[in-house]
């Protein structure tokens, strides 16, 4: 049965305005592709249930679910949804780790009529991409630099399979918007965001890219989980800062905006 397949989660987050339209849920998958320098999840990274100290206590991280066991949560906020245009956002770690669970969640959500997005960096196979695609309404892509050997410093993967999925999914026609994590000495010049904002140009149907300022939410979860955090010498850029990349990135011509 469909619905009984088995996904690893660590969290779902009710009551959400962030990552898609309205008031939204979101369903966080355990494990990822890449491991970004900056990640504010790092529990979400390794797909193996672990042990994270938070407060001097110890928390387990991850569980099994399927897809019954989590639709009543899902649906209990559905009056929510409907008045806000809201709905059920995917996200991780990385979705396309579990792409067929991801796709009958999805399945599951829009035969309740509920709005649904995802949140991927697309590091996968198309293969993988293309079963999902029939059941999202909106793809929210991560693009962090157009330079291969620059990602893969930061990620521990290269680009070209991102930049290439990014044109297959414009080419889909989901409604695709592109976001950027601007991290300091990263991506934070006027040109790489440049390069970034005119491939989102490029992309069919992309009318919007949007600047994620730098944050260090998270970064204490490293000791937890004991790994070291790399850039704890970093600091977020200024308001300043990110109005002038801002200002960058609409000479594109596209929609643009801080956060998102």
């Amino acid at each position: 049965m469909p619905q009984e397949i088995k996904g690893r989660i660590f969290n779902i987050q009710r009551y959400s305005i962030h990552d898609g339209p309205g008031i939204r849920t979101i369903v966080f998958f355990k494990g990822c592709f890449m491991r970004c320098a900056w990640c504010c999840n790092p529990e979400s990274q390794n797909k193996e249930i672990e042990e994270i100290i938070e407060k001097d206590k110890i928390k387990t991280v991850g569980k099994d679910v399927t897809v019954a066991d989590i639709m009543p949560e899902i649906l209990s906020d559905l009056p929510f949804y409907r008045r806000s245009g809201g709905g059920v956002t995917l996200s991780g770690g990385e979705i396309l780790c579990q792409a067929d669970f991801a796709r009958e969640l999805l399945k599951a959500c829009k035969e309740e009529g509920l709005h649904t997005a995802v949140e991927s960096a697309s590091s996968a196979s198309f293969s993988e991409i293309e079963k999902i695609l029939p059941y999202v309404d909106l793809y929210l892509m991560d693009i962090k630099h157009m330079d291969s050997v620059k990602h893969k410093e930061y990620t521990a993967v290269g680009n070209e399979r991102i930049l290439e999925n990014a044109k297959k999914i414009a080419e889909s026609g989901v409604e695709l918007i592109i976001r950027t994590p601007v991290i300091p000495g990263f991506n934070d010049t006027p040109e790489e965001i440049k390069a970034i904002s005119q491939f989102a140009k490029t992309l069919k149907g992309v009318n919007e890219h949007h600047l994620l300022p730098y944050h260090r939410l998270g970064s204490d979860k490293y000791a937890g989980l004991g790994r070291n955090y790399s850039l704890k010498e970093i600091e977020p850029p200024s308001r300043e800062k990110m109005e002038y990349l801002l200002s960058v990135a609409e000479a594109s011509g596209l929609k643009c905006k801080i956060g998102g």
